[in-house]
């Protein structure tokens, strides 16, 4: 049951003190002790609070410490792209990142402004390109869609996508040393030194992101048509790129909030009653689903951007799964420069419509288990064509069938929602209509429950003989899987902090 709150607007007593918060995260000492207050890559990145003391300074100055020196081991020598999101704890742990980063002379390269997951993604695989050496990495200080109290901290290396477990655990278990010996060990600038450091530049990812999407995404379709266009950037990293990308490109597209607030005072509840900038949730994007009828597409972005929420005329606020099916259809009939044996990449967790609509096209599906790092290869090789997730997440290649990003983008999934409708003359929500009529429809529920660093470690354990229903939803379970069935990796996987118990259930009529 949804909170009493869900869908309306933020009260006063959500809001976070600014002020509070960031000075627990200067002040607070992380326990060394509390597993809870220790460095925890899920996947993507380490989450926290810096009032619950999991995302403090020494967290920071840590973890970047740990980074400096895989990328020194693994002989990564260029430049470090270093980008940030809106929420309030993003900007210290920026500061703080630079003092350590230029402390370890690396060289790094930023904007005095809010950058995207996937602008960093993409500034990562355009300086790589055609390169053995001097290879670039990034980091992008965000918690995705967490609530505004949080930070989170996420590592791509040269690749462009997430960090796998193979680093993930080397950069955690040095850092939590680090945090335990009190720092000792991290070396750092103070903040005006870092800046002024020869090391550090400024670069503008903005104007170089924006100018490449004709690449990636049929612009001039959308210009020609003239289709009224809504953003929302959920007062995210995507605020400025929405303008500039109306503006170059001629659009007529209109940011319908462009503010930037720590306290994301604008927004609508989410349906538990906190605030969560999830454009896939329909409490949170109330707003714009109430101007549906005012723009033939909208569609709104979490703060560092890497998810999409579509929002049509003819379907509201559509399913991140329903919308993913859409995507894939369209992209299969529509990108004539990529390669006929490249594979849709889904997670585990992803609709069933998907593996109807790869059949359908007799293209092949490759099934892994949840987190987007299992699409860096396929993507990067040009191997996979599509890799989605069904928490919004996706990406996919440029229109001659190479590589655009290795992490999730949701600024070109909301774009292609505008040329579907420009191309064909319907809007998404109308051709998965028409999808689920040819196809069937899909049921789907997910739940999500905490759960405690005990509970998460038997659900790692967990083996198909330890599942005693017979039945899930009222349908008989016809095949437990510890592994995925597209690559064999284990389906249990790594949970972002706080770890969560995850359960999903599917059903399609015919």
């Amino acid at each position: 049951m949804a909170h009493p709150l869900a869908g309306k607007p933020a009260p006063p007593e959500l809001l976070i003190d600014v002020d509070r918060l960031t000075a627990a995260y200067y002040e607070k000492q992380p326990d060394s002790q509390n597993p809870e207050q220790l460095v925890a890559f899920g996947t993507s990145g380490h989450r926290g609070a810096p009032e619950d003391g999991s995302f403090n300074e020494l967290h920071i100055r840590a973890v970047t410490q740990a980074i400096c020196e895989y990328r020194a081991k693994a002989g990564i020598t260029g430049p470090l792209f270093l980008g940030k999101d809106t929420h309030a704890a993003s900007v210290p742990a920026e500061r703080t990142a630079l003092e350590v980063l230029a402390g370890n002379g690396v060289q790094v390269l930023m904007q005095d402004r809010f950058t995207p997951t996937p602008v960093i993604s993409h500034a990562i695989i355009t300086h790589n390109r055609g390169k053995s050496s001097r290879l670039a990495d990034g980091i992008v200080v965000t918690p995705s869609h967490n609530p505004p109290r949080d930070g989170g901290f996420k590592y791509n290396p040269p690749h462009g996508g997430p960090a796998d477990s193979d680093v993930t655990d080397v950069i955690q278990a040095r850092a939590n040393d680090l945090i335990k010996a009190k720092g000792n060990g991290i070396k750092r600038l103070s903040f005006e030194a870092a800046r002024s450091a020869s090391t550090t530049k400024q670069h503008d990812f903005l104007a170089a992101y924006v100018a490449d999407l004709p690449h990636v995404v049929d612009l001039d379709a959308i210009q020609a048509t003239r289709l009224t266009l809504g953003a929302d950037p959920l007062g995210g990293a995507s605020v400025d790129y929405w303008e500039r990308i109306a503006d170059d490109y001629e659009l007529d597209l209109t940011v319908v909030n462009p503010k930037t607030d720590p306290t994301f005072s604008f927004m609508s509840v989410d349906h538990d009653g906190k605030i969560r900038m999830d454009c896939s949730s329909p409490y949170a994007m109330a707003k714009l689903v109430e101007m549906r009828s005012s723009y033939q597409v909208a569609f709104g972005n979490d703060p560092d951007s890497d998810r999409h929420g579509i929002v049509t005329p003819s379907a509201g606020l559509m399913n991140p799964n329903h919308y993913l099916a859409v995507a894939i259809q369209y992209l299969l009939t529509h990108r004539k420069g990529w390669k006929k044996t490249a594979k849709i990449g889904k997670t585990l967790v992803s609709s069933l419509l998907i593996d109807r609509v790869a059949k359908d096209l007799s293209r092949e599906l490759c099934e892994v288990p949840v987190g987007f790092k299992w699409f860096v290869s396929g993507l990067s090789d040009g191997s996979f064509c599509f890799g989605g997730e069904e928490s919004a997440g996706a990406s996919f290649l440029r229109l001659d069938g190479s590589v655009w990003t290795t992490d999730k983008d949701g600024i070109i999934l909301n774009l292609l929602a505008a040329e579907i409708t420009a191309v064909t003359g319907q809007d998404p929500g109308q051709h998965y209509a028409e999808l689920t009529a040819r196809l069937g429809v899909p049921h789907y529920t997910r739940i999500d429950a905490p759960a405690t660093p005990a509970e998460k470690a038997k659900l790692k354990k967990l083996s198909p003989s330890a599942v005693t229903a017979s039945e899930l939803a009222g349908e008989p379970i016809v095949q437990k899987l510890t592994e995925a069935p597209g690559n064999g990796a284990s389906i249990i996987g790594r949970l972002n902090s706080p770890p969560t118990k995850f359960w999903q259930t599917e059903q399609s009529a015919n």
